[in-house]
């Protein structure tokens, strides 16, 4: 494939439904040949924001441009982008060939011209040998390579991906995604897929764009996200971290709601109400540590010891610890009494704007 990527500029895209902002003032560049991610939970935007780029649902204000020429006004077949949905949306009475072959035909091109772009895409797609078959005689997997060969079949400006792996086996969305990924990146497309899986997001994107009620919590590379994150929203759902709140005292003890003292590894020039975030595999159990805590639960998941503890009153965290070294440790036994560590690295501690605090 030879096709360039092209330069998507998002400034001010506002959509808003009943009076509320499904979209609000999003701004985002992307860059040629780059694959952006948006992520969330269900109703924060990012399948609004797709449907806006492809030109399925009208802007209430803002722009959206490609190679600094804005297409908000022309209708979706005009606009050049490749779309690849959950539900494959395969013509089930047309053969592979043909559905690959769709969108040429409906721009008119010459009969020999998209014979030989189907074969391509096809052979792309390791599906030469099912021109002929239906779809209904694929499997889930093939039928989502079918549909990215007509996306990809006519040269897109963008490609975009809503929710491509979520219909598909846990077996085959490791393949499909990494198919999707080394087609995108080899082509040199620009894309934008949509997902509610921090998995694949954290797999298949360039950058990510964490999304929440309309808006962007943060943009970023995977380590951008992971080991800095703007948010407790951004810690809480890239990576799943342990996220408390409660009072900062002296600059180094968080009195949590239910009043346990936790004590911190990091000193903060800050008072008054804070949350601290901690990935469970930065946290280690043992007899002496910074806030003592109770097991619920150990679980042996293989890679990992997954332990749920009790820290208090209510409050629960997750710890996570590697197994298969000389030095992994022990599956800990429900009520056993033990106490939590970490360095000062591992915390992430925010004001209660919400805004990350650095050490004093």
């Amino acid at each position: 494939m030879n096709e360039a990527g092209h330069h998507l500029e998002i400034r001010d895209l506002r959509k808003l439904y009943n009076g509320h902002a499904a979209v609000a003032g999003l701004d985002l560049d992307v860059r040629r040949g780059e694959m952006v991610v948006l992520l969330g939970p269900s109703g924060c935007g990012k399948t609004t924001t797709l449907r806006l780029i492809a030109g399925f649902i009208q802007a209430d204000g803002g722009d959206i441009r490609v190679d600094g020429r804005s297409i908000l006004g022309l209708p979706p077949h005009r606009r050049d982008m490749g779309i690849v949905f959950q539900s494959y949306a395969l013509f089930p009475h047309l053969s592979v060939a043909r559905n690959v072959a769709f969108g040429l035909e409906m721009r008119r091109q010459p009969r020999a011209a998209i014979a030989a772009r189907v074969a391509s895409m096809l052979q792309l797609v390791k599906l030469e040998a099912f021109a002929d078959r239906l779809p209904r005689h694929l499997s889930g997997g093939q039928q989502q390579r079918v549909a990215l060969a007509r996306a990809l079949a006519i040269q897109p400006n963008v490609l975009l991906l809503d929710e491509p792996l979520s219909n598909l086996d846990a077996a085959l969305r490791q393949d499909v995604a990494r198919d999707i990924r080394l087609l995108q990146r080899d082509g040199g497309l620009t894309a934008i897929m949509v997902t509610h899986d921090q998995d694949e997001a954290m797999a298949m994107a360039d950058r990510l764009v964490v999304m929440r009620d309309g808006g962007v919590q943060q943009i970023g590379t995977q380590e951008d996200l992971y080991e800095r994150p703007a948010t407790p929203f951004v810690a809480r759902f890239i990576g799943r971290s342990n996220v408390l709140t409660g009072t900062l005292r002296e600059g180094s003890v968080l009195v949590l709601e239910d009043g346990t003292p936790v004590r911190l590894a990091g000193r903060y020039a800050a008072s008054g109400r804070c949350t601290l975030a901690l990935r469970p595999e930065r946290i280690t159990i043992g007899t002496e540590g910074r806030v003592p805590a109770r097991v619920t639960l150990g679980t042996y998941l293989g890679a990992t010891l997954e332990h749920v503890l009790t820290l208090g009153g209510e409050t629960s965290v997750v710890v996570r610890q590697p197994t298969g070294t000389d030095m992994h440790a022990p599956l800990r036994t429900s009520g056993d009494a033990v106490s939590l560590d970490w360095a000062a690295g591992a915390e992430r501690v925010f004001d209660a704007g919400e805004r990350p605090i650095s050490p004093a």
